[in-house]
């Protein structure tokens, strides 16, 4: 049987969940400003690093007492410093839904082996947030970008806690609303919401965070690049510009165009609201075909992100098989790239949908995976 291709294609059929997708007016000339073979210590460096921290404070809406420094290693590098620096002054509760949060309880437990009291759900699940107990530090990420799952709102966090929060936002920020108040340390990378190159973090620390680094010393030796703080003192020069190491002047001046661009579309509203569309293509998509179904079973938790979809066809005999070959097929015919689930999620999808996607693409994409899906059916009913 012969299954007619659609006729209309993405114009980018990129939607990786990291890398992502660079913004859509992203042209490499427009990198030309950068401070290539110059000192990040000099005064254009400082200059630019310190405008890439501002501009996130800005778009973001954080807090002026807030801490906000660019550190090595992508998010991981951020979450770690985190965790070796600020963690073990007290009881730990740590939150994990996905193969990132659970990746975190596996430092804390196994590598600092600190007393913590372990929370996890199934892909497409969450945790029971109501059950926290915040006179712990809570570690957790607030998207889980490989199963689709976020949490739906900060009401959950007490305002009076003792504790800490530590919260990985890499595929939230730049896409849904954080609520600074209730978070006392918060990460991300550039590679993510707003398409940045990576090896780049960000680490957000409160008043609270800052208070806990200066009157608390972890019982481990720590690298120097995880930090903090010197003499008992924050290091203060971090969270200004002045790097822990040296960065790519190349892949701030990427950050800084992203930021440009992002004021362009409505700032972090704009932003939000092309999530919102691009993922609200994908659910009715899934409304309308009764053989797949998104990863997140709770409507309230559902990522405007990575979006992470199931085939629920009973027909299909080897679900990994099959999600791996649909995905083929969409890359071999260039309307969509890298959108196999992630190595240890469920079999599936996983379609980036952050502000850097055109809905127009999503919309041009979506017929071409029920092409893949009716092509791979017929394939597998021809070899049985």
């Amino acid at each position: 049987m012969t299954i007619e291709r659609p006729a209309a294609r993405p114009a980018n059929p990129r939607f990786s969940s990291g890398p992502c997708a660079k913004p859509p007016t992203f042209e490499l000339n427009k990198l030309a400003g950068a401070a290539l073979g110059r000192s990040h210590r000099a005064a254009v460096g400082k200059d630019k690093l310190k405008a890439a921290i501002e501009g996130t404070r800005e778009l973001l809406g954080i807090p002026a007492d807030y801490r906000i420094g660019i550190v090595p290693a992508s998010d991981t590098g951020a979450v770690e410093m985190a965790l070796w620096s600020l963690l073990g002054e007290r009881k730990v509760e740590m939150l994990a839904w996905e193969s990132f949060g659970a990746g975190w309880v596996t430092d804390v437990v196994k590598q600092l082996k600190i007393d913590a009291e372990v929370k996890t759900a199934d892909y497409g699940q969450i945790v029971d947030l109501a059950s926290i107990d915040f006179n712990n530090d809570v570690v957790f990420t607030w998207n889980g970008t490989t199963s689709g799952v976020r949490v739906p709102n900060g009401d959950w966090i007490a305002d009076d806690r003792a504790g800490l929060t530590i919260c990985d936002a890499t595929s939230a920020a730049f896409a849904m609303d954080l609520p600074w108040d209730k978070l006392d340390v918060t990460t991300f990378s550039w590679q993510k919401v707003l398409g940045g190159e990576a090896a780049h973090g960000m680490l957000i620390l409160s008043p609270r965070a800052v208070e806990r680094l200066e009157s608390y010393t972890p019982a481990w030796p720590l690298p120097k690049i995880f930090r903090l703080t010197k003499g008992g003192k924050l290091i203060e020069g971090i969270f200004t510009g002045a790097t822990i190491n040296t960065p790519s002047m190349l892949a701030v001046e990427d950050y800084l165009f992203a930021l440009n661009w992002a004021r362009s579309v409505g700032g972090l509203q704009g932003l939000i609201a092309r999530a919102d569309a691009n993922t609200q293509a994908i659910l009715e998509f899934c409304d309308q075909n009764d053989w797949i179904d998104n990863l997140a079973e709770d409507p309230a938790t559902r990522s405007n992100t990575s979006v992470c979809l199931k085939f629920t066809d009973s027909r299909i005999r080897d679900g990994a098989s099959f999600a791996k070959a649909v995905a083929t097929r969409l890359e071999a015919e260039n309307v969509a790239l890298d959108i196999g689930a992630y190595r240890d999620a469920p079999a599936g999808l996983r379609i980036w949908c952050g502000g850097t996607v055109e809905t127009s693409d999503i919309q041009a994409m979506l017929p071409w995976l029920k092409w893949a899906f009716e092509a791979e059916i017929a394939a597998q009913a021809e070899a049985a």
